[in-house]
């Protein structure tokens, strides 16, 4: 029997609940494949299985809120079945027999035996869809949405749906003193989206305390010429629609991924006072939401892919975490993050590394400056680059050679296409 355990969708969660399942009992699941929906202090995840197998049980009703590790579903793996697990063997040792008089039996009244009650059938399982934002409100509103009838897509849940379930309920109510609401069901929707900053604000707190509390930071910068990559970006834009050009910032994605390729100490995971390094380069992006908060979700193989591709990648990533669908392994799989505020202004970002990685690189705003090149002094469009890194892990020489590898790929943008 397989357990499948919720997840820990990032170093800030210790808790999640469950929002809604996808499969029920007998259904096959594939490795990979999307079984749940999981609300979390900052976003809604899709949560994938990465075992194969039959659903058994689903142990944990929707709306439930638990600690991360704790048994959702219980699976059975392929070929195997609830009947063909054999109970434990009872193994009984025959104890020599005395010979004896014989003795007369005693007969005595035996009880009936009531009948063993069937087992309890499992919790109904909801296939339709209810968004995370038709929760809140529903729990804002005091609304069961198990009786809600819904008119979106395939019956699901909306907000409109979830407003006229509670108007219904006012007006169907009898005059009677009011119950007593809990603090969270009396609050408005704009009262809860402050506290779910608030909840989102104190994650990150406790996952940034421990960073500088258990990593011993250090932090190396370097200045690098961008003319080469932007001349580079506007030629092959200048061919495109708008909605199809690429971003500076997908360049710089791609360049941290190539040079971590070749210093593996950079991308990785410290756990068990050891570095393992990663077999592949998901790099997470920091993304700010709107309202307030952060999220570092990760583009899977970033190295191997092109860079129009990185670029639909990246818009797709950031539309999806600014509304709260994200899926899990965008959550657990980042190798290294990188952390871009040159839209805001920001020449130099030094960030704090996100255990259990190793590693952070920050990029700063784009801007002209007086440099000197070739014996001569000119404008250029320069960007400052920044690492913060894991000293158990690396060192600073390793750190200056890691920086000069992005340097030297942002010099030389058509190695960045491969």
């Amino acid at each position: 029997m397989i357990e499948f355990t919720m997840p820990a969708l990032g170093s800030d969660m210790d808790e999640g609940t469950l929002n809604e399942w996808l499969v029920k009992p007998g259904d096959s699941i594939t490795r990979g494949q999307v079984v749940a929906v999981v609300e979390t202090t900052k976003a809604a995840v899709e949560v994938e299985c990465w075992q194969e197998g039959t659903v058994a049980e689903l142990l944990v009703p929707i709306g439930q809120t638990v600690q991360v590790g704790t048994p959702l579903a219980r699976l059975v793996a392929p070929g195997d079945s609830v009947e063909q697990t054999p109970p434990p063997a009872v193994t009984t040792v025959a104890e020599p027999v005395t010979p004896t008089a014989p003795v007369e039996p005693i007969l005595e009244p035996v009880a009936p035996v009531a009948p063993v009650p069937s087992p309890a059938p499992p919790f109904e399982h909801r296939r339709r869809w209810v968004s995370p934002a038709a929760h809140r409100l529903a729990a804002s509103l005091g609304v069961d949405v198990d009786h809600v009838t819904g008119t979106g897509p395939q019956g699901a849940v909306t907000i409109n749906d979830v407003e006229h379930a509670a108007a219904h309920i006012e007006s169907a109510r009898p005059e009677a003193p009011k119950p007593v609401v809990t603090p969270t069901a009396s609050l408005s929707p704009k009262e809860l989206a402050a506290k779910r900053g608030t909840e989102m604000r104190r994650s990150i707190a406790a996952a940034m305390s421990r960073s500088k509390r258990e990593i011993p930071h250090y932090y190396l910068a370097d200045e690098i010429l961008m003319d080469p990559a932007l001349d580079w970006l506007a030629d092959r834009n200048a061919q495109r629609p708008i909605t199809e050009r690429v971003l500076p910032a997908v360049l710089q994605l791609k360049a941290v991924a190539l040079a971590a390729q070749r210093f593996g100490e950079f991308s990785g995971f410290w756990r068990d006072e050891t570095f393992e390094s990663a077999p592949n380069v998901h790099v997470g992006v920091a993304i700010s939401l709107r309202g307030g908060g952060l999220v570092a979700p990760a583009i899977h193989d970033v190295a191997d892919r092109k860079v129009d591709e990185l670029m639909a990648d990246l818009t797709d990533l950031v539309a999806r975490a600014r509304t709260f669908s994200l899926r899990s392994s965008e959550m657990s799989d980042p190798t290294i993050t990188v952390t871009n505020l040159g839209d805001q202004g920001v020449a130099a970002v030094f960030g704090v590394i996100y255990p259990p990685q190793v590693a952070l690189v920050g990029f700063g705003k784009p801007a002209q400056r007086v440099v000197a090149i070739d014996g001569g002094i000119r404008i250029a469009t320069t960007v400052h680059v920044t690492l913060a890194a894991d000293h158990r892990a690396s060192d600073g020489h390793r750190g200056a050679l890691f920086l000069a590898a992005i340097n030297e790929l942002l010099q030389q943008p058509d190695l960045l296409e491969r």
